[in-house]
C-alpha cells in the first residue's frame, strides 16, 4: 500500500471520528443548521466530484465521480428534505388544522 493512500486513509478514519463527536456533542435544536452546513458540504463535493467524472482520465475515476455525485445527490435531497420538515415543525398552524 502507497504511504499516500495510508495518509488519506487515516485523515478519514479522524474525519469520522471528528464528525461522530460533533454529532453526539450537539443539542438537538442545532441540528437544522448543521444539516444545511452539510449540505453546503455536499454541493462542494458534487462540483468536485462531477470535475472528476469529466477529466475521463481512467474508467475507475469516472465510475467512481459519478458514484460520488450520485451519493452526494442523494445527501443533498435528503438533507433538504428533513429540513425542511422540521422547519415546518416551527410554524403555526391554522386552528381548523389544531382542533
Amino acid at each position: 500500500m502507497s504511504e499516500g493512500l495510508v495518509i488519506l486513509l487515516v485523515i478519514f478514519v479522524l474525519a469520522m471520528f471528528v464528525g461522530f463527536e460533533v454529532i453526539t456533542k450537539i443539542p438537538s435544536t442545532l441540528h437544522t443548521p448543521l444539516m444545511s452546513g452539510s449540505n453546503a458540504i455536499s454541493g462542494i463535493t458534487i462540483i468536485g466530484a462531477m470535475i472528476v467524472a469529466g477529466m475521463g482520465a481512467t474508467t475507475l475515476a469516472t465510475i467512481l465521480g459519478v458514484t460520488a455525485v450520485v451519493f452526494a445527490m442523494i445527501n443533498v435531497v435528503g438533507g433538504y428534505v428533513v429540513t425542511d420538515r422540521m422547519l415546518r415543525m416551527f410554524k403555526k398552524r391554522p386552528e381548523a388544522e389544531r382542533s
